[in-house]
């Protein structure tokens, strides 16, 4: 006997309405409770990372509390030593910003002032018909009346300076309160996780269901953590090595630099490509060396971050490339930097659970390669 098809949901548009605004209302909770809400994600993340670190610890008789605490202290080591390593790098490069930003403003004073350019081309264009207009109409041309020099808007660079600078330490108190939080989930190790199990119900199949989410939660976090770390390594030490062979002052430190930035996706490439152009043209004078170094870097962080690290992801989490960007463009605009560095995994997570459960099987098909 055939069994019977299964009946369709059809959504009513009353229950349409509710599901948009609990998602609405979910997402300025997010916006509102970022502050909160960010340092709880990033030691959530730090914790899977680290978890097979201090499960390896443990089945050498190590107390998961004194392995957790080794493990992050380590890791805070290894940061304060790569800081170290660059210090004095950047150290002159910062003393050497006063001269670099004379250089520029010379620069674009006299790329102003050629009537040669475009720029300039653009300017008497913009006279001539000014005066054109004003002969039109049968007023004569104003003359050249010297005038007192307006008085210099209020710089804005030291407010800017002063807002990354407070933005920086934001992101430092964050990754602390992080590490935190890390901390006491490695140190409780299946105590949570049980917890978590106990709220899925009293039935078996849920809490089968929510433990298969919980172990395919842990697999995606390390696979994209690993893989950011492979990659960038590879950016860093490539980019490197090409600053050191076209002769460029502080390549170690732009490597540095730019395997840090690259940490956010896309927007760290183009970071890199336009700090370090800026870094050649003050050494070289010449827009054209400039221009081909940062081209350079561009493309050869292109090629790592962007096609070795979608094959990589691909490979790792089966995730689809145009769903990841524009997870990352809404968790960009959520969380700002931390929203791009968070939203690749985030979004794997969201795979798994919608993977897993048949009401949002849908959303993980689109979420997949």
């Amino acid at each position: 006997m055939e069994q019977a098809p299964r009946p369709i949901r059809t959504w009513r548009a009353g229950e349409i309405a509710v599901v948009v605004l609990a998602v609405l209302a979910t997402i300025a909770a997010a916006k509102a409770a970022q502050a909160f809400l960010v340092p709880v994600v990033v030691g959530i993340i730090l914790a899977y990372a680290l978890k097979p670190i201090v499960n390896g610890l443990e089945n050498y008789k190590v107390p998961r509390p004194i392995g957790a605490t080794v493990v992050l202290a380590l890791v805070t080591v290894l940061v304060l030593g790569a800081g170290i390593l660059i210090k004095e790098d950047a150290k002159a490069a910062l003393a050497e910003l006063p001269d670099a930003a004379r250089k520029v403003r010379v620069a674009a004073q006299e790329t102003g002032h050629k009537s040669e350019n475009p720029l300039g081309h653009v300017r008497a264009a913009a006279a001539e018909l000014d005066r054109a207009a004003k002969e039109a109409v049968g007023s004569p041309p104003a003359e050249a009346v010297p005038r007192a020099a307006p008085a210099a808007p209020p710089s804005e660079l030291n407010a800017w300076a002063s807002e990354q600078s407070g933005k920086a330490l934001g992101a430092l108190g964050d990754l602390a309160i992080g590490m935190m939080v890390a901390l006491f989930l490695l140190s409780a190790g299946d105590t949570f996780r049980r917890k978590v199990v106990s709220l899925a119900g009293p039935t078996l199949a849920a809490r089968r269901v929510t433990v298969e989410i919980l172990d395919e939660m842990d697999k995606q976090v390390q696979r994209y953590l690993l893989v950011l770390l492979v990659t960038n390594l590879l950016v860093g030490a490539a980019i490197w090595a090409l600053l050191a062979a076209v002769g460029m002052e502080r390549a170690a430190l732009w490597g540095t630099l730019a395997a840090i930035v690259h940490v956010i996706p896309y927007a760290g490439t183009a970071i890199t490509s336009a700090a370090v152009g800026i870094a050649a043209f003050l050494q070289f004078g010449t827009v054209g060396h400039a221009a081909g170094v940062a081209l350079a870097v561009m493309v050869l962080s292109s090629a790592i971050g962007l096609g070795l690290t979608s094959w990589l992801q691909g490979k790792a989490s089966h995730m689809n490339p145009v769903a990841v960007f524009v997870g990352l463009l809404f968790f960009g605009w959520l969380w700002g930097g931390w929203g791009l560095l968070l939203g690749a995994p985030i979004v794997a997570i969201a795979k798994t659970v919608c993977d897993r459960v048949p009401a949002l099987n849908a959303f993980g098909a689109f979420l997949g390669s």
